[in-house]
């Protein structure tokens, strides 16, 4: 066979085009600068716009191709009645999701332990400071506590929670966005879909949450019947708020805003977001729920009840790595924290005393 006398810019493709019922072949020489027609060797009166060409199926890979010295290529793209193999099948439409396999994953994380050793550091004394700085200006303003009122006492804990959540959360992204761009599960907060069977942030929330409820019962109950009675420290906790549940609306609702709003977008945010994500580079994702459930567990201060946090942040940690989306624990934590507070509420405002029913309960 005699070598081409084409430039070896060109390329020399065959294509099977449909005519009315029937393919044919139709010869097209394609330039790097322009694509030009020559007739269809069939009829030797069509021709192959340069537009049909581009809207040709890709060559499937069992089209041979053959090189020469010029640097030509021949390509061949053959109907099924050629005799060669086709493209392959799609795959089956009936096939099922694993739906569970999100869960088990891992993040794909820019970051190294000295990143999150520090960001964690960075992260407390930022909070620390924040809420120095803010008690430091109210009593520049003339902010006495002893002297205030029931509303501006919650107010000012708004205030504190406010500023503390803004300057630990600037932190984490002010560190993490030097290692930008990076995975998009990470410090992900998306409303799309949320109740999409694999990943919708808030079916999934939904269901953790129903599965926090019986497991924290079923934690309270055991260590009731162990302990004979109720934790003591765990009411302390929840006396510190009692002055400020029911006394007015604005007391009220800035308790929800710090505990269903604030409190839950900071520790969500740094526990799950940050800290759970970045174990997931040595440890697997269970483990990694395990280990930031203990630490969120610890970081309460409330050892009497470390069970109830622990098993809170089991289920916070697997519900967000099902859906890699923080929107899903944020809304549990807010669920919980807000159900507590609107219960004492109710109560408070039936004439039931609070710190009684905790003491018997």
């Amino acid at each position: 066979m005699d070598s081409p006398s084409a430039p070896p810019a060109l390329l020399l493709s065959f294509r099977a085009l449909p005519y009315g019922s029937s393919s044919r072949r139709s010869l097209c020489l394609r330039s790097k600068k322009r694509l030009q027609r020559l007739p269809s060797p069939g009829t030797g009166r069509r021709h192959v716009a340069a537009a049909a060409v581009d809207k040709l199926a890709p060559r499937p890979p069992e089209a041979g191709r053959l090189r020469w010295k010029y640097r030509l290529a021949c390509r061949g793209s053959y109907d099924s009645g050629d005799g060669l193999p086709g493209p392959p099948p799609p795959p089956p439409s009936g096939e099922s999701v694993d739906v569970w396999r999100p869960a088990l994953s891992r993040w794909d994380v820019p970051w190294q332990w000295p990143t999150v050793s520090l960001t964690m550091v960075a992260c407390a004394l930022s909070a620390l400071l924040a809420g120095k700085v803010e008690q430091s200006v109210l009593e520049y303003l003339g902010y006495q506590a002893g002297e205030a009122t029931i509303d501006e006492k919650a107010g000012v804990l708004f205030l504190e929670q406010f500023s503390v959540t803004a300057v630990a959360i600037g932190v984490i992204f002010g560190i993490t966005n030097t290692f930008r761009p990076f995975s998009d599960d990470i410090f992900r907060y998306d409303f799309k879909e949320p109740f999409k069977l694999q990943n919708g942030w808030l079916l999934w929330a939904g269901i953790g949450l129903f599965f926090a409820l019986v497991s924290i019962s079923l934690t309270g109950a055991v260590m009731t019947f162990l302990n004979g009675e109720t934790t003591q420290r765990e009411t302390d906790s929840l006396g510190l708020l009692l002055p400020l549940i029911g006394s007015s609306n604005i007391s009220t609702a800035c308790l929800l805003g710090i505990t269903g709003v604030l409190a839950p977008i900071l520790e969500e945010t740094v526990f799950r977001g940050f800290l759970m994500v970045s174990l997931t580079m040595w440890f697997s994702t269970p483990v990694s729920v395990l280990i930031t459930a203990v630490v969120f567990a610890f970081a309460h201060l409330t050892p009497g009840e470390f069970p109830q946090l622990f098993v809170l942040g089991v289920a916070l940690g697997f519900s967000y790595s099902q859906t890699r989306n923080l929107l899903t624990p944020i809304t549990i934590h807010a669920a919980w924290n807000s159900g507590v507070i609107l219960l004492l509420t109710f109560l408070q405002l039936q004439g039931y005393d609070i710190k009684e029913l905790l003491q018997a309960s």
